[in-house]
């Protein structure tokens, strides 16, 4: 083979003639299938491969596909070739760093934010020059990494946000009614594809999605009818509406066609435009008559299906709860002043050590089999190891013992009960020795697979013992069942949940296999439950030719990912992101698809409490695995609250670790002092029956401090005192008399997300099933329902907690009753996060030191006085004085 200079050629295997020739642009390459350019940045296609004493030539990407090596080439040639392969390319990066400095530089000139986008076009087009000596290069070879050009491109984005705050700062002075502050007009200026803004309680998320429209309008970023605010409720997207046409107006700029919609509205019309057909919502789901229906439906399944009905009952009496994990912790619930232990009460009175225990002794009463529990076994067993045995269980009627074992599927106990093997096979030979009657249930056959009811139930009748269902029995029980309607809203979270994330039956089957209280017989029940409930409840819809949301939101994405409405949005903004479900997470991913495409989220995960509308705080949690990168950015400074309220919020709900990390400071930090009822106060009462009259003395007090002056009103209104109950019944807690200068309304706390008021009242902060945190909200079936588990003690509920706090612009007073108090308040008591009010003289209340979720109260006992945890029997702890 002849070489001429920047040419090189031969013959394949197959005799057919090749060449390669060098171009200012690249290489050339001829072959029988075609000529192929190569330019210089994709030179690495291009190797040279010395085998033995022969040179061969691959080239990449050509119809040939490199499967065959291309011969002729000798050693000088093939090190000629390897020397230019990599002059082209460090000559490619060397024009490449070029560009990239060229886009930088650029984009300062332009004051224009340089998007994840844009950048991962540069990074694309980097020439690889792996194996290619560097040293020639103009500049560090470091320099030239995607990692250096990134934080290149992120430092000059925070140049460019800088330089236009200052060169828009008029117009960020007049875009809303209050100029924006710099970690505002900052997160208006990082008009990245993705963009997330964790806005504090009372930072003025709403000013910074309407400055965002307005700068991206006034920039030539997007035309108004490119731009969409999508919101949750008809009443926020309301206010944004009216929001930006005002300050359109009042900046100069055009807002017609500017869109504002919820979610829901905006869902169904996009299936009416791809389909030509708009979907009906039920009207039962619109007007909050969901639990109604599902109870008609319950209600026409037990008449249909009488096994249903006795599958229903069976749950709700025996598995159903609160708490609801029979897998976990046990947590006492009652004293057996005779045995002096602690257990579980069931529903005929005894108190049982285990929830197998109690499941089984409850299962027993309600079929109204006769048994003893614990009765001392009928041959004296007490010697130097051991006392007197007392099985678990025994049957008078057919003279038969029953002992349930701690143990898993394996026969083993956990490992930290010493000698309870031995102890089992003691028990076992006893009742051999003795030729009596023993039946055995376990821990893994009662709670994990259900296998041991059944199985007991046949070996009873078999001797005899007759079973006759009969809930009715528990009108004598001073224990409460969990009612038909708590069991109805937890099967609409769950629908819910299992709706917006596209769950199947076999999804769930799946996760039942999971560990934990997923593998469980309660958690097997519910969803079997479920899938009867739930396809009532999908025949429902179709019969009357409606849809529920959950269904219209996956429509919906399904008419996007299908190409079937074809978005015209190139600006899309979310507003309160904490509360999005997974199905308005797709619908709003289905909207960026293709290039060009910018998202905006504002929402703060502290204040996601709408787990039961089907919210997902991990879609914020997590929002770069789901949308994709881009900066988060923090809106940290509180124009409501008054600095004590704000750091106590703050470094209450901050215990947990799960959340996203910020710092927030009052604009208010100038006030130093605490005035009366300023800052968060805690009012001890003695009972939960004086909450209402310790409300009442608050009102008075303070519309006595405004008469004097010593709290101020804005000329022409009243002092605002928001009365926030955990429960629409906290209701009746309001005096039905308020003084003239307050201004006293009473909200749920759900219901008062957005508003604010001068003064919180946090009345009832009790602790106990339907106390603050409710112990009724965080049943363990979700789980298998949600995509991310926040597993921190009452997550929800503290956020709900916090909301309710930063409510407040000056003040918030909590009431708690010292004979039961919320863990909540013994928290923030330990903590020193609450100034405690000393009016009702209750000022000297004791957290108490082992278990801090309860108080020191004054007991009598068979030695005289003593003081005890308030929480008992869960916690044990005393001491003789204070």
């Amino acid at each position: 083979m002849a070489m001429i200079a920047g040419r090189w050629s031969g013959r394949g295997r197959d005799g057919s003639e090749w060449v390669l020739t060098r171009a200012d642009d690249g290489f050339a390459f001829r072959h029988r299938t075609g000529d192929v350019q190569i330019p210089a940045g994709e030179a690495d296609r291009i190797a040279v491969e010395r085998r033995w004493w022969r040179t061969f030539l691959t080239v990449t990407g050509t119809d040939h596909g490199g499967r065959g090596r291309l011969g002729g080439l000798t050693r000088r040639e093939g090190q000629a070739l390897t020397w230019a392969v990599g002059e082209v390319l460090l000559q490619s990066l060397e024009a490449w760093h070029d560009t990239v400095e060229s886009a930088i530089a650029g984009a300062r000139r332009d004051l224009v934010w340089m998007t994840e986008e844009a950048t991962g076009a540069l990074i694309t087009a980097r020439p690889n020059v792996t194996g290619v000596d560097q040293a020639k290069l103009v500049r560090d070879p470091a320099s030239y990494g995607t990692e250096a050009v990134r934080l290149r491109i992120q430092a000059a984005n925070w140049e460019v946000a800088a330089a236009s705050v200052a060169a828009y700062r008029s117009f960020f002075d007049r875009v809303e009614t209050s100029p924006l502050t710099e970690e505002q007009a900052r997160a208006v200026i990082a008009y990245d594809n993705r963009l997330q803004v964790v806005a504090a309680a009372g930072s003025g998320k709403t000013s910074v999605m309407v400055a965002r429209a307005a700068y991206a309008v006034k920039r030539g970023l997007a035309r108004p009818d490119e731009i969409l605010l999508l919101a949750f409720n008809v009443d926020a997207a309301a206010e944004l509406q009216t929001r930006i046409q005002a300050r359109f107006a009042a900046a100069s700029l055009p807002s017609k066609g500017l869109q504002v919609s919820t979610f829901h509205a905006f869902g169904l019309s996009v299936i009416g435009q791809a389909t030509g057909r708009k979907p009906t919502v039920a009207p039962w789901v619109t007007n909050g008559q969901d639990i109604s229906v599902l109870a008609q439906i319950v209600g026409d399944l037990r008449k249909q299906d009488a096994e249903f009905g006795l599958d229903w009952d069976t749950f709700r009496l025996l598995f159903a709860r609160p708490g609801g994990d029979l897998t976990g912790e046990l947590v006492p619930d009652a004293w057996d002043a005779a045995q002096r232990v602690a257990g579980l009460k069931t529903f005929r009175g005894e108190i049982v050590r285990s929830h197998g225990e109690r499941l089984i002794a409850d299962w027993l009463f309600l079929h109204g089999v006769s048994y003893e529990y614990e009765r001392p076994y009928v041959h004296d067993t007490v010697d130097q190891k051991h006392g007197q045995y007392r099985p678990d269980f025994y049957y008078p009627k057919i003279d038969t013992w029953h002992e349930h074992w701690g143990v898993d599927a394996q026969g083993k106990p956990p490992p930290t009960w010493t000698g309870y093997e031995a102890g089992m096979s003691w028990k076992r030979q006893l009742h051999r020795d003795h030729g009596a009657q023993l039946l055995e249930t376990t821990f893994a056959g009662v709670i994990i697979d259900g296998t041991d009811l059944p199985r007991l139930r046949d070996e009873l009748q078999g001797r005899g013992v007759t079973f006759q269902w009969d809930p009715d029995r528990l009108r004598h029980s001073s224990v409460k069942p969990v009612e038909d309607a708590e069991l109805l809203r937890l099967i609409r979270v769950f629908m819910t949940h299992v709706k917006s994330n596209g769950l199947t039956r076999d999804h769930l089957e799946e996760r039942l296999k999971g560990d934990g209280a997923n593998r469980s017989e309660r958690t097997r029940r519910f969803v079997q439950l479920y899938w009867r409930v739930h396809d009532a409840w999908q025949d429902k819809l179709a019969r009357e030719g409606c849809v529920d949301f959950e269904d219209m939101l996956t429509e919906a994405t399904a008419e996007l990912e299908a190409d079937r409405f074809t978005s015209p949005y190139r600006l899309v903004m979310v507003d309160e992101f904490q509360d999005v479900s997974r199905a308005r997470a797709r619908l709003t991913s289905g909207l960026l698809r293709g290039p060009g495409r910018h998202l905006m989220v504002v929402g703060d995960d502290w204040q996601s409490i709408n787990r039961f509308a089907g919210a997902d705080v991990s879609v914020m949690t997590d929002f770069n695995g789901y949308f994709g990168p881009g900066p988060t950015l923090r809106l940290t400074k509180t124009f409501r609250n008054h600095p004590v309220v704000a750091e106590t919020a703050a470094r209450f709900i901050t215990r947990n670790p799960a959340q996203l990390a910020k710092q927030v400071v009052s604009a208010h930090s100038h006030v130093l002092r605490q005035s009366a009822h300023e800052g968060v106060c805690l009012c001890w009462v003695a009972s939960a029956s004086q909450i209402s009259s310790a409300i009442a003395d608050f009102l008075v007090d303070l519309d006595d401090r405004v008469r004097v002056g010593t709290v101020s009103a804005q000329v022409g209104h009243r002092v605002t005192v928001d009365v926030l109950g955990r429960y629409r019944h906290d209701r009746a807690l309001l005096p039905s008399r308020v003084p003239d200068r307050i201004d006293a309304r009473f909200r749920t706390i759900h219901s008062a997300k957005g508003l604010e008021a001068d003064y919180v009242v946090v009345p009832n902060l009790a602790a106990g099933t339907y106390g603050f945190p409710s112990e009724i909200t965080d049943d363990p079936v979700l789980a298998l329902a949600l995509t991310d588990v926040d597993t921190y003690p009452y997550a929800e509920e503290r956020r709900l907690f916090y909301v309710a706090l930063t409510r407040a612009r000056r003040g918030v007073l909590l009431l708690s009753p010292e004979n039961n108090p919320s863990p909540f308040v013994t928290e923030l008591v330990k903590e020193g996060l609450v100034s405690v009010a000393a009016e009702r003289g209750r000022n000297s209340v004791t957290v108490c030191p082992q278990c801090s979720e309860g108080t020191l109260r004054r007991r009598d006992g068979r030695y005289g006085a003593f003081w005890g945890c308030s929480t008992f029997p869960r916690c044990r702890f005393t001491t003789p004085s204070l």
